[in-house]
């Protein structure tokens, strides 16, 4: 199928443009930010820096000239970094910062699960959290949506609008002036200023998006002013959007087991259950007991659909000085992301299902094992499905609002006090306050009999039953959660830098660039809970008062369920679920949830000192810039602990210090004119996620039987880097390389999960879901847990290549010779942070990142006309949730997947630019899947699958022009 795709790519670009004359547009230089880490000084004087400078001086617009610019500060590099570079002021190649990120060679693009766009990056393999994001040089932290709360140190880059850059530069390799914390890399932020653009420029665009699942069409807008007066000068830019995204599939919410393994003690596999063979409708269908027993079930067999309503809104201003001496700017940047978003579940559910007291009533606590009645076991997937007694059925939503706030200001200062001597300044500020809170309210349907199926498509499977969906009086065991969490990030830094030129021997010629830092970092989580208040609220209203409340028409509208679902059942609304149970008037300071909260504070102190030398051995150009970094980290923690016999939470603080001697050494040889090779070594760190070092246990879903218990005594994590890359710069706008990494971690943070009770955990009842209550209104003391704990572990070796093509064909003739190509691979070595064990003793090799990556894209440039298509694909990679085997000899997989996106531009004039995009034109249907170790019950690929769901397609058209 991919290969299909991508063999259309070219027809269509050429029907697009076909006819259409060449169009020569002077090309806008790239901007330059001198207080952000850019190349080093000394740069582009290799033979091959030049000549590749040189080759590009040829006049470009559009996204040929961004891939020249891009191209250019490559070459240049002495180290390994790689940049995307805004066409224009205010006009970045695609909507979102992360997504033009993942064509770079090792970076893999994460997606935020509600909204389907690009939020996080995993830097060749290790997790989003190991890679360091800055702002104009300045570290950054934000969150967002779903990782409100998770006190991760990553960015999440969906909280901004491309159009607010004007350049990310990536540094895969270690330099001494980086920031310390980005074992993965750098990444760097550069927002535009007045004089990236002397000339001025009045900037806007309108544009009007369609989801092909929510049937809904949203408006974006943007627009940017830049003027200069002499010395002065001054931006200012705004944007706004607003996206509706549905979202609906198949949910086993956990995983697939037996009745054999989940009824040991202790449990095998990820949930509990146990059939129900003494039940007088027991029938195994011809099977033998050890088939059916073990058979497998989903934990939860349920129907999701979802609808997210995003809006984001986001300024940016400049005030900048500028003379031949002296450059200083005060910028600014502000966004604000909102989210609202319903989702409903419906299904049976299976985890924790035991018949212990049949004198119960059927389907409740104690008589809801199920009865296998008339059951198939499918000899391809080892899925049992059929008809079952004593099943009970969940009705539940979710509605929840979240809200990210960021602010940042930053002065600048660069003095060029010599003809070889200049300094940089810069104090900056930036606050991230995120803000969720959400209600689940559930209802019940007990001990009815169902007949399920997969049929051909797991996402849509059927359900059936004799019990009536909308007759309210069927409904019971109602349940409320709630919860509030509000995680804040609040950053100070200043730095001073001197960049001093010197001659060495000969030609060879210096680049020294020494500095002090200073970054203050605050994150703070607070979580309130309010189930208990709700709960006493809800046993108020009786089943009686909450049937009233339900509605039998979704609230959800344009959700596809498949035929065999049923599409009317109970079910409540948003307005009715707020106006009941407001979670704002009920989640007060009152039911703060100490365990869960803390505020931690980081204070590095750092100084650097780094040189480039450069010159010409034998004839060839050769750069090296060596250096080493200094910090020293405070870490103080403000959180809660239990004290005394009562075992209450008391204000408890911690502190601790550390320090880091990191050295860092790049070259760069011109091999021939067009051959280059880069080699480079250095030492990084990594500083563990604060929600594993300062939180106490905590259930971080009180509807899933799992726990998290934080370690403070982690140290962070170390990692010695080797890069080499052979780069060739056969022609004008082309590139062919290969590159091969090895880091060798020691320390490295991992999880590990045991299995235990809720009553050893020591937990307050309101820590899980109301589905989880017993008839006395309590949770089972013997409830089985998975908890999950956090070491530093030993030595641990990262290793793989990267290989990368870019291509401009203006050799062809004419139409032919606007057509590009630009794409790139990685693979990395299968890396796990533990072994996987089959209970044959077996070892299987599993990787818990992709093992390999790619992205092209093709392009086509001529006169008015401008076409692109791009392919982005990521293998499967383990499931952070399972990172070895829990009993059951099923490895749960995050599946493979692709993403196809296109644009096609026409320019009605020089001002005027009409431009239709389309995102996940493949409709890209995103999963989990369980596959059998022991090889008998194949991959599960399309059968064993969990949480899988179509995001639908977006298009966009819209006019972008200037003035």
């Amino acid at each position: 199928m991919r290969k299909k795709v991508l063999a259309t790519l070219v027809p269509l670009a050429l029907a697009a443009a076909y006819g259409t004359g060449a169009m020569a547009q002077e090309a806008a230089e790239a901007p330059v930010t001198p207080a952000a880490p850019a190349a080093p000084a000394a740069a582009a004087s290799g033979d091959v820096a030049a000549n590749v400078d040189a080759a590009n001086t040829v006049v470009v617009t559009g996204f040929r000239s961004s891939l020249q610019k891009a191209l250019n500060l490559k070459a240049q590099a002495i180290g390994v970094r790689d940049s995307i570079v805004a066409e224009d002021i205010g006009k970045f190649p695609e909507s979102n910062v992360a997504e033009s990120l993942q064509r770079v060679p090792g970076i893999i693009l994460n997606r935020d699960e509600s909204s389907a766009e690009g939020q996080r990056i995993s830097i060749r393999g290790l997790p989003t959290e190991y890679s360091v994001t800055t702002l104009n040089g300045a570290p950054v932290n934000t969150t967002s949506t779903g990782s409100i709360g998770n006190a991760a140190r990553g960015f999440n880059y969906d909280v901004f609008a491309s159009e607010l850059f004007g350049r990310v530069d990536f540094f895969k390799s270690p330099l001494a002036e980086l920031p310390e914390g980005g074992m993965g890399g750098v990444v760097d932020l550069q927002s535009p200023r007045p004089f990236d653009n002397p000339k001025g420029a009045v900037r806007y665009s309108v544009t009007a998006a369609y989801n092909t699942m929510s049937e809904k069409t949203d408006p974006a807008a943007f627009g940017l002013f830049s003027k200069t007066w002499g010395n002065w000068g001054f931006l200012v830019g705004g944007a706004h959007s607003k996206a509706m995204n549905n979202r609906s599939g198949f949910e086993a919410t956990g995983g697939y087991n037996s009745s054999a393994r989940g009824s040991k003690t202790p449990v095998q596999g990820n949930f509990a259950m146990q059939l129900d063979y003494d039940d007088p409708r027991a029938n195994l269908s011809g099977y033998t007991r050890d088939q059916v027993d073990n058979a497998l079930l989903p934990r939860i067999y349920r129907f999701y659909g979802s609808s997210n309503d995003r809006s984001r809104d986001g300024l940016v201003s400049s005030l900048q000085y500028k003379d031949d001496r002296l450059n200083i700017s005060l910028d600014t940047m502000y966004s604000k992301l909102k989210n609202s978003r319903d989702e409903l579940y419906y299904g049976i559910l299976i985890r924790n299902s035991k018949t212990t007291n049949p004198s119960a009533p059927p389907g409740t606590a104690g008589h809801n094992g199920l009865v296998p009645i008339n059951v198939h076991i499918d000899p391809g997937s080892n899925l049992l499905t059929g008809t079952f007694g004593n099943t009970s059925y969940s009705s539940g939503v979710t509605y929840s609002e979240d809200e990210t706030k960021f602010s940042y200001a930053a002065l600048n200062a660069n003095w060029k006090a010599t003809d070889r001597l200049a300094l940089t300044a810069q104090l900056s500020a930036n606050s991230s306050k995120a803000q969720s809170y959400q209600d689940t309210l559930s209802g019940q349907i007990f001990g009815i009999t169902s007949t399920i199926d997969y049929g051909s498509d797991h996402v849509y499977p059927s359900l059936s039953s004799t019990s009536d969906y909308l007759n309210p009086a069927n409904y019971s065991g109602f349940g409320i959660g709630t919860g509030l969490t509000r995680e804040t990030d609040r950053g100070r830094q200043g730095r001073v830098i001197a960049d001093w030129d010197y001659k060495l021997w000969g030609d060879w010629t210096g680049h020294l660039k020494t500095g002090l830092v200073y970054v203050e970092t605050e994150k703070g989580v607070h979580k309130r809970n309010a189930t208990s208040d709700m709960t006493t609220k809800l046993n108020s209203m009786g089943n009686a008062g909450l049937r009233q409340g339900m509605v039998f028409d979704l609230p959800i509208s344009n959700l596809d369920m498949g035929d065999g679902w049923p599409h009317r059942f109970g079910t409540f609304t948003r307005n009715y679920t707020y106006s009941t149970f407001d979670p704002l008037a009920y989640n007060t300071e009152a039911t703060f949830t100490p365990a869960q909260s803390f505020t931690a504070t980081e204070k590095v102190t750092s100084g650097f000192v780094q040189s480039d030398f450069k010159g010409e051995v034998l004839g060839h150009g050769l750069r090296i810039n060596a250096g080493v970094r200094y910090s020293r980290t405070e870490l103080d923690i403000d959180n809660f602990k239990k004290t005394g016999a009562g075992g209450t939470y008391q204000p408890n603080q911690e502190n601790g210090s550390y320090h880091n001697m990191l050295p860092a050494v790049s070259g760069a040889f011109d091999v021939t004119e067009d051959l280059m090779w880069r080699a480079s070594f250095g030492k990084t760190i990594s500083r563990a996620s604060l929600s594993i070092i300062a939180a106490q246990t905590v259930v971080p879903n009180p509807f899933d039987n799992s726990a998290t218990a934080g370690n403070p005594n982690l140290r962070p994590q170390q990692s010695k880097n080797m890069d080499t890359s052979l780069e060739w710069y056969f022609r004008k706008g082309s590139l062919l390389s290969a590159a091969y990494f090895r880091k060798v971690l020691t320390d490295a943070t991992v999880s590990s999960t045991t299995q235990t009770t809720f009553g050893a955990l020591g937990l307050p009842d309101t820590a899980m879901g109301a589905i989880f209550y017993g008839p006395d209104g309590r949770v089972d003391p013997n409830l089985p847990m998975t908890l999950r704990t956090y070491s530093n572990a030993g030595r641990q070796v990262l290793k793989g290549y990267e290989l990368s093509y870019q291509q401009d064909f203006d050799f062809l003739p004419a139409p032919y010779k606007g057509f590009g190509m630009l794409a790139s691979y990685t693979h990395i070595d299968p890396f796990n942070s533990q072994k996987w064990i089959t209970n044959a003793g077996k070892e299987i090799e599993v990787n818990s990142v992709p093992k390999y990556a790619y992205s092209t894209t093709a392009y086509y440039e001529t006169g008015p006309w401008a076409v692109r298509f791009s392919y982005n694909y990521k293998g499967r990679s383990l499931h952070g949730d399972n990172p070895k085997n829990n009993g059951d000899d099923l490895i749960r997989w995050r599946a493979a997947r692709g993403y196809l996106d296109g644009n096609i531009s026409y320019k009605i004039n020089d001002n005027l630019e009409l431009r239709l995009d389309a995102l996940n034109l493949s409709n890209t249907l995103s999963y989990d899947y369980f596959e059998d170790a022991t090889g008998q019950y194949g991959s599960g690929k399309k059968t064993r699958m969990d949480y899988a769901k179509y995001d639908g397609r977006t298009i966009k058209i819209g006019l972008r022009g200037k003035l």
